[in-house]
């Protein structure tokens, strides 16, 4: 090789981007990864989205100091079901097929997800290096035999199968359900978030101790509203919380309103996921563990005035509709060295996108057998570059929508025409200009039925 050559060369390794490696590296590096999801948080209830916010929230705070905000990063349904399954298997409902909420005891111990479907965990295995991987929160995408965690890829699960247990008794429907691996696990009285958060905190211990890698789910079931099934005779349906987190606002644990009430719930699960990345730190880790962190969905706006407590301010709506609220989320991810501390990113990604990093991370081959809708999210992460999708297809029940670059339309009825919003000067989704860009609104309904037409 000549001189010219030779400077060519290195000039080409020397423009590199530095430490995005560590999926391509040594099979003996590669990197941890920590999944973390909340239920129903609302994309302004965090100081760091909103700063009108009241809640206490330092820990998240300093997981977005540290890392990247996502201020366009969206679930691929507004449910917690099916946003799980969209995670887990990186594919949009249409094509995993749990396309609603599992209802009751005969929905949450069903089969639920099909059990062709393949999970993150069972691919993790398949890589130079197979990772050790847990489980610890809220399922809810079937508990039948084969549909639990242990039998879906998961060495460890502590955590429940329905979508809204009692922090604190474990039930819901009037059956106990809490369980560790397929057992039952009794720990009445141990509040759901910290029992998940120290499960988890365990096993990234023991794993990192015996240097192995690992990937880690962990799917809080905070702040989901109470409901009254969930509760024994005689107990009150309120927002649960610790004592330590009320007393963060100066009130007492028998205060009243739902509003602080709520906020304590963000405030103890903001508490539990502080003493995961303390945990990450004592065990010398935390430099090596790729973290992201999101809500399932948008909180809800039901109409109940006890339950529509969190806040999706920018955005309009929330949780189970098709609007910017339900479907744009809170998300923040975490990898030092490699994701710039600080930083905002604005280029829209979606939660099948965490399947293909996953694979990326762990230097493992998706099948080839079935189409994804996940693509990897990575060099927008850590190199500035822009979304690798170009849309965004969502239904869910009645609802539809389509996002392309800027644009959005969304309907909520099938019989119902074409909304349309630009959604960079208007993410409150406030003035429909379909009316006067109907050419704009043929083009994104053509590649809706583009989407349509590929199942």
């Amino acid at each position: 090789m000549n001189r010219i050559s030779m400077l060519t060369l290195v000039a080409v390794l020397l423009a590199l981007p530095a430490r995005l490696d560590a999926a391509d590296a040594r099979s003996d590096t590669r990197p941890n990864i920590l999944i973390m999801t909340a239920d129903n948080l609302g994309y302004g209830d965090l100081p760091c989205y909103n700063s009108r916010s009241p809640i206490k929230a330092t820990n998240l705070d300093r997981l977005a100091a540290q890392g990247a905000r996502l201020t366009s990063f969206y679930t691929a349904a507004p449910t917690c079901t099916v946003s799980r399954a969209c995670l887990l298997t990186g594919r949009i409902p249409q094509r995993h097929g749990l396309d609603d909420q599992l209802p009751g005891i005969e929905g949450n111990y069903g089969i639920g997800l099909s059990h062709e479907e393949i999970l993150i965990p069972q691919i993790l295995k398949t890589g130079p290096t197979p990772y050790a991987t847990g489980c610890f929160g809220k399922w809810n995408i079937g508990f039948a035999k084969g549909s639990r965690p242990t039998e879906r890829g998961f060495d460890e699960f502590i955590g429940h199968a329905s979508g809204n247990m009692d922090y604190y008794h474990h039930t819901y429907a009037g059956k106990h359900d809490l369980h560790q691996g397929t057992e039952e696990l009794h720990a009445d009285g141990r509040y759901s978030t910290d029992l998940f958060a120290d499960a988890a905190i365990g096993f990234i211990r023991r794993k990192s101790k015996a240097r192995q890698p690992w990937f880690c789910y962990l799917p809080f079931n905070a702040p989901h509203f109470p409901s009254p099934k969930n509760k024994r005779p005689g107990q009150p349906v309120r927002w649960q919380a610790t004592d330590r987190a009320f007393a963060a606002y100066g009130i007492s644990p028998d205060e009243t309103d739902p509003n602080n009430r709520y906020n304590a719930v963000i405030t103890a699960l903001d508490e539990a996921i502080g003493r995961v990345l303390d945990a990450l730190e004592a065990a010398g880790v935390a430099d090596d563990t790729f973290l992201f962190f999101y809500s399932d969905n948008g909180a809800f706006t039901l109409g109940r005035e006890d339950i529509d407590i969190g806040c999706n301010e920018p955005l309009r709506h929330g949780g189970v509709t098709c609007w910017e609220g339900g479907l744009r989320v809170a998300a923040l991810a975490r990898w030092p060295g490699r994701i710039q501390a600080g930083s905002v990113i604005s280029e829209p990604f979606w939660s099948p996108d965490l399947l293909t990093a996953c694979a990326r991370l762990a230097g493992a081959r998706l099948p080839d057998d079935r189409v994804y809708d996940g693509k990897d999210p990575l060099p927008l992460l850590t190199q500035g570059a822009r979304s690798p999708h170009d849309s965004f297809f969502f239904i869910y029940r009645n609802y539809a929508a389509l996002r392309e670059g800027d644009w959005k339309i969304v309907r909520e009825k099938p019989n119902h025409p074409w909304q349309l919003f630009n959604l960079a000067e208007d993410p409150g989704e406030s003035q429909n200009l379909a009316g006067d860009q109907p050419r704009r609104v043929a083009k994104l309904q053509a590649a809706f039925a583009n989407w349509e037409n590929s199942f």
